[in-house]
């Protein structure tokens, strides 16, 4: 699961989604004298999750705990855009997570075993 993260969050991870799922970021280098399309921040920042939902849902098996991988992610790095943590507490907090899912699996809680 760490292995997942780390190439979905830097390997995988390009310039224009880093930046696009900042909604106070500048993409003026990416649309020129375009308008910066209305809400790319959130198409963006979903993109950015459900990426990271792969490997859980792969390696796991678990749709519910990629379900919930979206929304954490998707929080986690909402936070970090808005500047309410930084570097070091985003990964921290991925990391628990990714703990956090090894510990439901183990305990073999319904959200763990949850297959369409």
């Amino acid at each position: 699961l760490l292995i997942g993260h780390a190439i979905c969050d830097f390997a995988l991870q390009g310039e224009f989604l880093s930046l696009a799922k900042n909604r106070h970021a500048n993409l003026a280098q990416f649309f020129g004298d375009k308008e910066v399309p209305r809400g790319l921040w959130f198409h963006a920042l979903g993109a950015h999750s459900l990426i990271h939902a792969a490997p859980v849902w792969w390696i796991t098996g678990s749709v519910g705990l990629a379900a919930l991988e979206v929304v954490l992610h998707g929080l986690i790095a909402f936070a970090k855009c808005e500047g309410w943590t930084r570097f070091s507490t985003d990964q921290f907090l991925h990391v628990a997570c990714k703990v956090t899912y090894v510990v439901v699996i183990g305990l073999n809680c319904p959200l763990a075993t949850w297959h369409p």
